[in-house]
């Protein structure tokens, strides 16, 4: 069996019985470990101390008057997020109910780097045992944002970390044979290159292709399908559109932020304008396995998934709309 995505700690986890992920004294030193809270050469005795009494046992307690009292700023604030994310972790059995106690909480105390960590840990063992590269490149939405990259009339998605910051229209090693040059070059995942997926999985620099029709909104939607049942525990079957026809929006669930205003617009009667419109880029149906499982007020059994990009073509999926936003009964139960 291949493994993927080792750089999200999934070595470092047990599991339970329900197959979730269990926290480890190994997983929180990696915390503790991060070039973010290994103390300077400057720092005070109150950093010092702290990290080595974290690194020996990374479940004590800390008070808050111990934070209070390093010198540093930022420092302060980097033990304030890391033992915040700690201590979610520690309240709950598995990683995947944190996760879910944080979305139903509201809270909007821990910044996004550490909710996309817990996303790419729980969404690798939500995809153990997956032997497609391409619904795993497909998953990597979920926690990573994506660029659009020009390329033809494909619509294909590179990482943003990877070709942002570099050439704003990278050119794909696909057209470096008819001379294009640049300083970013990245492979177009396909059936040619997939196997070479599993030894780059930790680099995210193969982009991915987006296109109607082709086998990336199929893909998608198995990591989606996947997620669901992984942390609700119902089945769902999903299916890529190529345009809404003559459907009635009863639900709708937006998988970003574009998405959702969209769909919001699109509930209320307006119309979306030419541009607007350009920039859905993936439409989905999604139905349940299991009918009764659907809100008594919802006359449809179908949602739609929208997908869509930024004015500045980026991708940033909320893979907690999937979670949060789908029409279930006593939503809070399903765990």
């Amino acid at each position: 069996m291949n493994d993927f995505w080792i750089a999200c700690g999934h070595h470092l986890l047990d599991r339970d019985a329900g197959c979730g992920l269990v926290v480890t004294d190994e997983f929180l030193k990696a915390y503790f470990a991060r070039p973010e809270l290994m103390p300077p050469d400057d720092a005070c005795e109150v950093e010092r101390r702290l990290h080595r009494k974290m690194l020996a046992d990374p479940r004590q307690m800390v008070g808050a008057d111990e934070i209070a009292a390093i010198a540093d700023g930022d420092a302060r604030e980097n033990w304030h997020f890391v033992l915040s994310f700690r201590d979610l972790l520690l309240r709950h059995p598995t990683l995947e109910a944190a996760y879910l106690s944080l979305l139903r909480s509201g809270a909007n105390n821990l910044p996004p780097l550490f909710v996309n960590q817990l996303v790419h840990a729980i969404l690798r063992n939500a995809l153990d045992g997956c032997e497609d590269p391409f619904v795993l490149r497909a998953a990597e939405l979920f926690f990573r944002s994506q660029r659009i990259l020009p390329h033809e009339q494909s619509l294909l998605l590179g990482d943003e970390e990877i070709v942002g910051g570099r050439s704003p229209t990278p050119v794909l090693s696909l057209m470096s044979m008819l001379g294009a040059t640049t300083d970013a070059q990245i492979d177009v995942l396909s059936d040619a290159n997939a196997d070479t997926y599993w030894r780059r999985s930790d680099q995210f620099d193969m982009a991915f292709d987006l296109t109607g029709g082709s086998r990336g909104p199929t893909a998608l939607a198995q990591a989606m399908t996947r997620w669901i049942s992984h942390l609700l525990g119902i089945e769902v079957a999903i299916e890529p559109l190529n345009e809404l026809r003559d459907a009635r929006l009863a639900w709708y669930v937006g998988l970003d932020a574009e998405a959702t205003r969209m769909g919001d617009r699109l509930w209320h009667g307006e119309a979306l304008d030419d541009h607007d419109a350009g920039r859905v880029l993936a439409l989905f149906r999604l139905s349940f396995a299991d009918a009764s499982l659907i809100n008594d007020d919802l006359e449809a059994e179908a949602v739609y998934l929208i997908l869509a990009m930024t004015a500045d073509q980026k991708v940033r999926v909320k893979p907690q709309n999937l979670v949060m936003g789908l029409p279930v009964k006593h939503l809070e139960a399903t765990t």
